[in-house]
């Protein structure tokens, strides 16, 4: 099936959104299985204790502990704006920031630090003026900054202004609660099928009945990547296992022997790691063992690394090879994890 299509549909009573690209699961998302604070989530939160081992700050909410990496300048009891930045890992509380973000599809508003700006991914010079003046008229009188991103080119004058006159009458309503007082949560996190209009501005086609998971091929397209084994152009194999620590990489090359299958195998399994980890959720550590590798053809395997997740809308850090020779990762947990055995 050719094109792209968006299915917003539920899996055992969670939403979740998918979305296909020429019959191939490009994308996932899951609201979590337990309540827990999604991330963008904004509260009104009160120091609690300071980790001093840690140099952070362990703060009360309405929905559970949170934790704010910097203590310098807080003492308990005193009470702050934060918003909760991706999923904590099992046993651990939500990691917060003070640095808030009101994010919609074209828009991004920032209380706090002031200035507009515009993604680097719109050359365009005349594009560029064109989205500077909408937001100029948008955001005058507001002290508060703003992000133009990249799905905003091309788009229409009125939808880009809607968008910016959403998201700042939204900070403007946040921003107005007072800060001192009991623990509140002042703005709900965006689920799965609101996150999917908000990212996946592409066109496609849409599909959100119940039962639309089976019709675009969803549910097969999971079945088939929740195997242990993936196989690869050229008839090697990735197999992606998540541990509580980290999440494993290991890739062989199966029955080619020839002397290039290592470096070949290699970086098939680099293409095909960021849709693997993306549809699955799965984020912190991640350590590659590739096929047995000489030294030579290293630069050329972290190279493909950073191509794959150019583009990939999770930040991904590549931190660089082991003395054992395997390749590292750092990923941010922006997804709830889909248990490979559901």
């Amino acid at each position: 099936m050719k094109g792209r299509t968006i299915a917003l549909d539920h899996i055992d009573g969670r939403e979740a959104a998918a979305l296909m690209v020429d019959g191939k699961l490009h994308d996932f998302i899951i609201a979590p299985s337990d309540k827990c604070p999604l991330p963008g989530s904004i509260y009104r939160a009160v120091c609690d204790k300071p980790l001093k081992g840690q140099g952070g700050m362990m703060m009360r909410s309405c929905d559970g502990p949170l934790f704010f990496r910097q203590a310098k300048g807080l003492s308990p009891g005193q009470a702050m704006f934060v918003q909760v930045t991706g999923f904590s890992e099992p046993g651990k509380a939500p990691t917060v920031t003070s640095k808030l973000l009101f994010k919609s599809r074209y828009a991004i508003v920032t209380p706090g630090a002031p200035g507009l700006n515009i993604s680097r991914r719109i050359k365009d010079d005349d594009e560029r003026d064109r989205l500077i003046v909408i937001a100029k008229d948008q955001m005058d009188g507001c002290d508060m900054g703003l992000i133009l991103r990249s799905a905003a080119e091309g788009a229409s004058d009125e939808g880009i202004a809607e968008d910016i006159s959403a998201m700042r009458d939204l900070a403007l309503d946040v921003m107005a609660n007072t800060v001192d007082g009991d623990s509140a949560c002042l703005l709900p996190g965006d689920g799965p099928h609101l996150i999917a209009w908000r990212e996946w501005s592409d066109p496609a086609d849409v599909e959100n009945h119940s039962g639309s998971f089976a019709d675009a091929g969803v549910l097969d397209a999971l079945d088939h990547m929740s195997r242990p084994a993936q196989s690869l152009a050229g008839g090697g194999h990735i197999y992606v296992e998540p541990t509580r620590a980290l999440v494993a990489v290991d890739v062989n090359t199966g029955k080619d022997h020839s002397p290039a299958a290592a470096l070949k195998t290699n970086l098939a399994a680099v293409e095909a790691l960021p849709r693997h980890l993306r549809v699955f959720g799965l984020g912190g550590q991640i350590t590659i063992d590739f096929a047995p590798l000489a030294k030579k053809d290293r630069r050329q395997v972290e190279t493909a690394l950073r191509s794959a997740f150019r583009d990939d809308p999770i930040e991904t850090s590549l931190v660089g090879w082991t003395p054992l020779g395997n390749f590292e990762l750092q990923r941010k947990r922006e997804r709830a994890p889909l248990d490979l055995s559901s």
